[in-house]
């Protein structure tokens, strides 16, 4: 993996956020559904893929893992590693079911509308904490991620249907004459 370059073939799956203590050991947030997994994965890289991590969990401090990584022993190393973000072949990760996607997968697709019209490309997917969302370039709205908005996805032809909502509008209230 290390010096492919090709991040589009790299997935996300935690990043260090702070030293901890005086021997080289970091914080990770963790990205994956099973927080621990990230380091299930063996070797890990910067986005770049110039870098690589081999990490080992020693600890846990509230939803912050306590990692040790290979060759850093004291705290100014560790504290140069401060967001980075460490990233995993998408070729490791195991097979998604039915209807679950890695975000990785969805970016790049192209959006069509029901009728096969293209709406334009996925741009990213967020989740703000209460559903995944999708921003289309060339669409003004985020579109929630789900069945009905999205029945449609077709990962090996990096297409899907996005069949769009139609809009709210506001009514200026009415006011009572005075």
């Amino acid at each position: 993996m290390t010096g492919t370059g090709e991040r589009e073939n790299l997935i996300c799956v935690g990043a260090i956020t702070t030293a901890h203590g005086v021997r080289g050991l970091v914080k990770v947030k963790s990205f994956t559904r099973n927080a621990a997994d990230f380091a299930a994965f063996g070797e890990l890289s910067d986005a770049s893929a110039k870098r690589s991590f081999k990490v080992e969990i020693v600890g846990k401090n509230k939803d912050l893992f306590l990692v040790k990584i290979d060759g850093v022993t004291d705290r100014n190393a560790a504290e140069a590693l401060r967001g980075t973000e460490l990233f995993v072949s998408r070729s490791r990760l195991p097979e998604t079911a039915g209807n679950e996607f890695y975000y990785a997968d969805l970016v790049g697709m192209t959006a069509k509308s029901p009728d096969g019209s293209v709406l334009g490309k996925v741009a990213a997917v967020y989740n703000f904490g209460a559903g995944d969302m999708i921003e289309i370039e060339g669409v003004e709205d985020f579109i929630s991620f789900c069945q009905k908005n999205v029945p449609e996805v077709d990962v090996k032809n990096r297409e899907m249907t996005v069949c769009l909502p139609e809009s709210v509008e506001a009514k200026p209230e009415e006011r009572p004459e005075s």
